[in-house]
C-alpha cells in the first residue's frame, strides 16, 4: 500500500492523466518499475476517444512517469490531435528511457496468433490454457493482459502481467484486442 500512498501524495489525489479523483489505482508501466496513479476511465479500454484529450494537459507534467506513460497512450490513439500531440512531446533523460522500455529491438517483430503486429502496452487475450511455471496457477483462456512488454531480443515473446504475477507469454498464444 506504500506505492499507492506516494502515488497519491505525488499526484494530489487525483489521476495523473484526467485529474479525476474516483477510482483511482496503480498501473505500472509495462516493462519498467514505474507506475502512475490512474482512474477506472483512464485504465479503461473502452474510454470514449474525447476523453483523451487530456493527455494533452498531461504531457507537461514534470514527472518523468506520468510522461513516459502520456507518450505511449498517445502512441495507441489513431487520431491526427494524438499524433500531433506525440510528436510535440520533447522526452529526455528519465522520460525518454521510460518510454523506450519495453520497445522491441529494430528489426524485431512481435506478432499474435492472428499476424497482427504487436507493440509495448497493448493489451491481449490468451487463446489457451497456460500453466504458469513456478507460479502454481493456470492463466485461463480469455484472461486480458493489459499493457505488455516487448522481450527485445526475442519476436516469440512478451511480459505481463497475470493474477498479479509477471509472466513471460509465447506471442503464439495470444491475440491483440
Amino acid at each position: 500500500m506504500a506505492l499507492i500512498d506516494d502515488l497519491k501524495a505525488r499526484a494530489g489525489g487525483v489521476c495523473e492523466f484526467c485529474g479525476a479523483s474516483d477510482g483511482l489505482e496503480v498501473e505500472e508501466l509495462a516493462g519498467t518499475e514505474a507506475a502512475v496513479l490512474l482512474c477506472a476511465t483512464c485504465r479503461s479500454e473502452d474510454a470514449p476517444a474525447a476523453h483523451w484529450r487530456c493527455l494533452e494537459g498531461a504531457a507537461w507534467s514534470a514527472e518523468p512517469a506520468v510522461q513516459a506513460a502520456v507518450w505511449r497512450k498517445l502512441g495507441s490513439i489513431d487520431e491526427s490531435w494524438a499524433r500531433e500531440a506525440r510528436e510535440g512531446m520533447a522526452l529526455e533523460g528519465e522520460a525518454l528511457a521510460l518510454a523506450q522500455a519495453g520497445q522491441a529491438a529494430p528489426g524485431v517483430e512481435h506478432r499474435d496468433c492472428n499476424g497482427a503486429l504487436l507493440s509495448a502496452g497493448d493489451t491481449v487475450t490468451l487463446v489457451k490454457d497456460l500453466p504458469v511455471k513456478g507460479a502454481g496457477f493456470t492463466a485461463k483462456r480469455g484472461t486480458a493482459v493489459r499493457g505488455i512488454a516487448l522481450v527485445s531480443d526475442n519476436a516469440a515473446q512478451i511480459e505481463g502481467r497475470v493474477e498479479g504475477q509477471r509472466i513471460v507469454i509465447l506471442t503464439e498464444f495470444v491475440k491483440k484486442r
